[in-house]
């Protein structure tokens, strides 16, 4: 699976972004999907994923009510939407796929495929 992530950029606090990630090569409907992040001199941390058939999602406490991750099979896509965004949010945005049906931080290390970054700054 090739992941090709989009859509960061540099917004204000309070502000919204959408971040894509089109997904190729193997069945896109096969894979939970989600995302990670990472500031500069921080761990990857987990952010929000949803299972393979779009109706389970979980996400990182400091993230809930604020983002909403969603796939489109039609497109091959996944997306996260991001409303309220804090300074705390800047950091660089990973996609992943995974072949198990949900997965959360403890996963970071074992994920089957990822996408590159996508830098997301949020300014006071």
């Amino acid at each position: 699976v090739q992941l090709q992530a989009s859509g960061g950029g540099l917004v204000q606090a309070g502000g919204s972004l959408r971040l894509s990630c089109v997904a190729s090569g193997r069945t896109f409907s096969s894979y939970a999907m989600g995302w990670f992040r990472q500031a500069p001199g921080k761990e990857r941390e987990f952010v929000a994923t949803i299972n393979w058939d779009g109706r389970r999602t979980y996400y990182a406490d400091s993230v809930k009510g604020r983002f909403t991750i969603s796939r489109d099979f039609a497109k091959n896509t996944v997306y996260l939407q991001m409303n309220n965004l804090k300074p705390e949010d800047t950091a660089g945005y990973y996609c992943a796929a995974d072949h198990r049906p949900l997965f959360s931080g403890s996963a970071v290390g074992t994920i089957d495929y990822w996408g590159q970054g996508t830098q997301v700054t949020v300014s006071s």
